[in-house]
């Protein structure tokens, strides 16, 4: 694959829209939050062989990498090799998905009002009044999602998802911002506190 083509497909898995707005969930497993307040060390979990290479390359791996690891040793933990024995491993997964939005819009209060005409009683349509205007709108929703797994078990003890938007283009800089933004935005509440 070329380099020009990864770094397609880096922008568009994760340059996200300026304006968008970035929609994050959380979930962890009750039972394990005692165990993840021991969690002091961390390694990456290898990137996923044989998907699409848009998504799943070096470029945005590297991205995805210098977040999550800015925000996990700001919260006190340390990476480590995947041989060192850590305490939990860490994955992503992205995704693309081709939308259709459809917008319709009542167009009551988009005219041009005249205090001499009555809306309700009036012709329908006249100065843009009355009627509806609808539009069909298609875009691109990236996903990102980012796993933690207890290493002792092997089992999934936390996940945070990030959605939005994406950009029709976007350069490195802003990639990487808006990564860091939905990184941020996931793991503000990482470790989970216990009950």
């Amino acid at each position: 694959m070329s380099f020009a083509s990864r770094l397609l497909g880096a922008s568009l898995v994760l340059g996200l829209a300026s304006c968008s707005t970035i929609q994050t969930r959380t979930n962890f497993d009750p039972s394990a939050v005692q165990r993840i307040d021991t969690f002091h060390t961390y390694a990456w979990l290898p990137m996923k062989d044989k998907t699409d290479p848009t998504i799943y390359n070096p470029i945005v791996q590297e991205r995805v990498h210098r977040s999550v690891d800015r925000e996990l040793q700001a919260r006190g933990f340390q990476r480590v090799a995947p041989d060192a024995s850590p305490d939990f491993k860490v994955g992503w997964h992205g995704a693309i998905e081709h939308k259709v939005a459809v917008d319709t819009i009542d167009n009551y209060y988009g005219y041009l009002w005249d205090p001499w005409f009555d809306p309700f009683f009036g012709p329908v349509g006249y100065g843009g009044a009355g009627g509806f205007d609808t539009q069909v709108r298609e875009y691109r929703e990236g996903t990102l999602i980012l796993d933690m797994v207890d290493a002792q078990s092997n089992k999934l003890v936390w996940r945070g998802t990030a959605e939005t938007e994406l950009a029709r283009r976007s350069d490195a800089a802003k990639s990487q911002k808006l990564i860091d933004r939905a990184v941020d935005k996931m793991l503000k509440d990482f470790p989970p506190e216990p009950k």
